[in-house]
């Protein structure tokens, strides 16, 4: 007989502090609402709908696509993001929906090959005001989706396209004004109507900080996983090594594979914890009424406590030499970024090159028009169709 279920202490009321659909700013196209879904649930699914989001199957994540099945990709990434996001926004009392969707549309801005594809192309684009994937994001919602008859984009609520652009923090600064920020942001027609000096709502914060937990985790996985690194190198480790002991002190005779997989959820929900906890802490200090009230707060509402912090950047550091710049990584960054070059430089050079609903606009385009047509063609492809491209174009026995 399965054994009762005990139910959880989750609150059944929304914060105070919480977005309200009930009174979101709305869309800056003007169409009928859903009957069945709030706007944020709708905004969830065109998100997922989104030919952007499907191609985050074949990005990489740390590992290129092709490299192997059990290695996380983008959009593995988004969903355990989202799911992180889902479940600390039900704790909080926070809408779930909004939280949710924006972790789904979180890295839609991504180009093939990871960070080694957004810093190839941000040298490429170098001489045409630069790229970034977060901006690239917007981009992708505002104007490069072309499902719908009467509007480019996915047409977004004002509260998803804040969340999006905002979620690392207040895009304008005392040191950063509108001026200073990527091209692909300023493009926008609305920016300057999503109060860049402030941060984001809760769900958006709610949203940054589960794609920390969930990518700094999963690295773990993987990297044992690809054999760059060991349990026994997890254990000098702070915090991560003392969930690994305790695994193993629960399990003595376990496997390392599921002695990772107890480690990882162990560490999940403890990172979950610690968020709810030191998030809790900071609303009782400044007793946010609105999630108006959360965006104008002088620090971020939702966060880890220092200690934690402090642990993550110890993980970040094994991270970055054990596994972002061991040797494997390197050589298919270095892959990566000489596919995206000369990809690039032939598109710019030879125009006529491009599929025709890309030719026809940058034949007769300046440089600078031509460089962003061409660099949202190149941040568009899977690793894998980059990957044939290139081969295609540039290897001669494919002419064979």
């Amino acid at each position: 007989m399965a054994t009762k279920i005990v139910a959880p202490a989750i609150p059944e009321k929304r914060a105070v502090f919480a977005t309200d659909w009930k009174t979101s700013r709305g869309r800056f196209v003007s169409e009928p609402e859903s009957a069945t879904r709030t706007p944020f649930q709708r905004d969830r699914d065109r998100i997922i709908h989104a030919s952007a989001f499907r191609r985050l199957k074949q990005k990489t994540q740390v590992f290129v696509a092709h490299e192997g099945d059990h290695y996380r990709t983008r959009l593995t990434h988004s969903l355990e993001v989202a799911q992180i996001a889902r479940s600390v926004a039900r704790t909080l009392g926070l809408d779930e929906d909004l939280a949710e969707g924006m972790a789904l549309a979180h890295d839609l801005g991504h180009p093939p090959f990871g960070h080694a594809g957004e810093d190839q192309l941000d040298e490429c684009m170098a001489e045409y005001e630069g790229f970034d994937h977060n901006a690239q994001t917007l981009r992708v919602v505002t104007k490069l989706e072309d499902r719908y008859p009467t509007f480019d984009g996915l047409n977004l609520t004002w509260e998803m396209l804040e969340g999006i652009c905002k979620h690392n923090g207040p895009l304008v600064t005392a040191d950063n004004s509108i001026e200073d920020l990527p091209a692909a942001f300023r493009d926008f027609t609305h920016l300057a109507e999503l109060e860049l000096h402030q941060f984001a709502g809760p769900e958006a914060q709610v949203a940054a900080l589960a794609d920390d937990i969930a990518y700094n985790n999963h690295d773990i996985d993987d990297g044992i996983g690809a054999g760059l690194f060991t349990v026994e190198d997890m254990l000098e480790l702070p915090l991560v090594g003392d969930i690994f002991r305790s695994v193993r002190n629960d399990y003595p005779v376990l496997d390392t594979k599921r002695t990772v997989f107890e480690a990882v959820r162990r560490l999940i929900g403890h990172w979950i914890d610690d968020l709810t906890a030191e998030t809790q802490r900071r609303v009782d200090k400044y007793n946010p009424q609105s999630a108006a009230d959360v965006r104008a707060m002088p620090v971020p509402l939702v966060a880890f406590s220092e200690e934690l912090e402090r642990d993550q950047r110890a993980l970040r550091a094994f991270l970055y030499e054990r596994m972002y710049k061991h040797y494997k990584v390197n050589r298919m960054r270095s892959q990566a970024k000489r596919i995206l070059s000369e990809l690039f430089a032939l598109f710019m050079a030879e125009p006529e090159t491009l599929p025709d609903l890309w030719r026809r606009d940058a034949e007769q385009a300046t440089a600078v028009r031509r460089a962003r047509l061409v660099c949202d063609y190149l941040a568009g492809m899977t690793d894998n169709y980059a990957i044939d491209l290139h081969r295609r174009l540039f290897s001669m026995e494919s002419m064979l």
